[in-house]
Parts: C-alpha cells; structure tokens; sequence
C-alpha cells in the first residue's frame, strides 16, 4: 500500500499495474515531463519503515572519515542545498520485454517500462556532508545504509537494504534528498531523506538513509554481487557490474490513427549520466529510420521528449520503434544482451498500433497522440 510522508494510505487510483507490494507506473495517456509523487513507480525490498524525523539522525562512521558524526533532518537542511531533475528508474525495468520481444523469459517482476519516473529531488550534496565530516584523502567508497526490515530470503538474513558507491560517484553528483516534487519525500519514497544517484541503476539510491559508512578498502554486500549484478553465460569481472543506465526510448500511446490523417507520434528518452543526441523513428517495422525531433528540456540522467509527423497509408495492424543514441555515442540494439535475472532491457521496443479506416478528416490541429498497447 502506498503510503504518505505521515504514513497514510494513499488510493494509487488506476495509475498503477500492481506486482505484489510494487507498483509500476501507467504510461496510456500524455506523459509529463515531471512524473506526479502519486503516480511514481515503486519498488521496495521490504516495507516502509515507521520513522520519527525528531530522534531520526544520519550516522556517518567507518575509518574512510575522521570520526563518526550523526546528523539531524535540520542539520542536513542547514546546508546549502540544490534542486535537480533526475530520472530514478528500477534496474529491472523492461523484464517482460525479454520475453514478449526475445521469447525469453527472465524470472523476476514482470515489469513493463513503467518502472521508471522523472522528479524534481532538493537535499544537500553528498560531497558536502561528507567533507563535512572529516573525509580521508584514503577513502575509496560509501556504504549506504537503509533503515528498513532487514530482508529476508529462504530464511537467510541478509541484512538492511545496502550498496556500495565508489567514492568518485559519491563526489559527483550523488545528492542526500528530502524532498520529492518540492514537497517532504512520502514514506514509500524514502522519507525522511534518501539517496539519489543520477544516471545509475536504481538499487543505488537507498531510501530511508540511516548510515553512510565511509571505508578506505572495498566492501561489498548481497546488493552488488548476489544481486544486482549481471549472471549468466559471458558475465564476469568488471563487464558484470552494475552502474550506470543505458540509453532507451519508447513511443507514448494514447489515441486514435487513421489511415490518411496525419498525426503526431511522441514519445520520450533518456541515458544514464548521459544527454540524448538522435532519437530516430521507424513506422514499418525497423525497415526505415527517421530523425524525430526533440523537445524541451534535454539533460542528463532525465529525459527528454520527441516528436515526428506520421500520415498512415493504410489501416491495420503497423508497428511502431524509436532508437535513441546519447552523448556518449551508445546507441539502443535491436535485441538485449541476455542474462540470468532480466537486467537492462535496452532494446529498441516494438510497439504495435491498430491504424483504423480512412474516415472525414477534422480541420485544424493534428491528432497529438497514438493508440497502441500498453507497456
């Protein structure tokens, strides 16, 4: 059940295609640039914990800082803080898309492509809590501590919600939030501050921040090597690790086509650490590409939105895709590169869409929107 920042349910409404405990976002009408805190994907080991923001402090300990400090929601707030857009998006992303695309199937949460949302987060850097405290010229990594249930598997406890994140990502951009929308975090968010990584699979950026254990030598946890992390034939060493999010696109879907009557295909795209540079269009399958043009804002680890004009030829059954490349020249494949828990799914994605008969053609404005099936 989604929960409010003081515990509350919250109707997720028909926003949401549930899985269990986790909701995924519903994507069949005009998406916004920003995604509504009421309509944000979520995606929890555990459950939200009951926290009380007035005895809640952020330990910062480990022999990576000079000595251990512990941190109030209004020392955090003390600080000079910053507001940025950025995409948080469940590295588990596209998992159906394995086999409704590839005929195979990963074995996970059947996630569509909803697991992912754009918000507007306002905290303080990481970097300035953690020069703050003392940080070591030695200091290599960052443990994140959540503050949920330890997690429990098989009868095997493997301890609270935790992930390593090297010193230079922690240095970077990473912020320390407590606000989600410009409004306090909800607790299914991670009230009262969480991390957020820009551009990295979503597993990074622990909710309900309790500790941040600052090291001089590697440390790893179930998070990182047991999941979340590429298995399967051809993974190993650095080529399995898990970090930053590969570009992807897809087509929104809304609508009616008719054959003979212009309309405006969109859709949207984004890349980890990365602006977008093309997003092309096929309208035949992948037999022809088209340059789509991109709208509004376009900055890295976000997305951005695109367009392209499309007069259908004909009714029936056509399938629509989009291919986007980003500034670092990685370019969506036609298929995903297997592995054993669904990670990643990149592909280019088909889209199919019913074009209906040619019927009186309204003056004025084209349609905006697509119809299609749901992802």
């Amino acid at each position: 059940m989604l929960r409010d920042s003081l515990g509350r349910p919250v109707d997720g409404g028909d926003w949401f295609v549930h899985h269990g405990t986790d909701v995924e976002s519903r994507w069949d009408a005009d998406v916004p640039h920003l995604t509504p805190t009421d309509r944000f994907f979520v995606r929890n080991h555990t459950s939200a914990p009951e926290i009380d923001v007035a005895t809640w402090r952020l330990l910062v300990s480990g022999d990576g800082v000079l000595a251990d400090r512990a941190y109030s929601l209004a020392d955090l707030q003390a600080f000079t803080s910053t507001t940025y857009e950025r995409a948080l998006e469940c590295t588990g992303n596209g998992r159906r898309l394995f086999a409704d695309q590839q005929g195979s199937h990963r074995p996970g949460t059947q996630w569509g492509l909803g697991a992912i949302g754009v918000a507007r987060w306002t905290g303080v850097p990481l970097s300035t809590v953690l020069r703050h405290a003392g940080l070591r010229p030695d200091a290599v990594q960052v443990m994140p501590v959540g503050l949920d249930e330890p997690y429990v598997e098989d009868g095997v406890d493997h301890g609270r919600v935790r992930r390593p994140l090297p010193l230079a990502k922690a240095l970077d951009d990473t912020l320390i939030a407590w606000a989600m929308n410009d409004e306090p975090l909800p607790a299914d968010h991670g009230f009262p501050v969480r991390l957020v990584v820009p551009g990295w699979v979503g597993i990074a950026s622990i909710k309900w921040l309790g500790e941040l254990r600052v090291t001089t030598s590697v440390v790893d946890s179930p998070w990182n090597t047991r999941w979340y992390r590429m298995h399967g034939e051809g993974w190993s060493g650095s080529g399995a690790v898990l970090d930053r999010m590969p570009p992807k696109s897809t087509v929104d879907v809304a609508g009616r086509l008719e054959a003979g009557r212009m309309t405006v295909l969109r859709g949207r795209a984004w890349s980890g650490e990365s602006t977008i540079s093309v997003v092309e269009v096929s309208t035949d399958g992948g037999e022809t590409w088209d340059e789509a043009t991109l709208t509004g804002s376009n900055e890295p680890s976000s997305w951005v939105e695109w367009e392209h004009p499309w007069t259908p030829d004909r009714a029936g059954e056509h399938v629509l895709l989009s291919r986007a490349t980003d500034s670092r020249g990685r370019r969506q494949p036609a298929e995903a590169a297997l592995n054993d828990d669904g990670y990643l799914f990149a592909a280019v994605v088909r889209r199919p869409v019913t074009v209906h008969g040619s019927g009186r053609v309204a003056q004025g404005a084209p349609e905006r929107t697509v119809e299609g099936t749901t992802l």
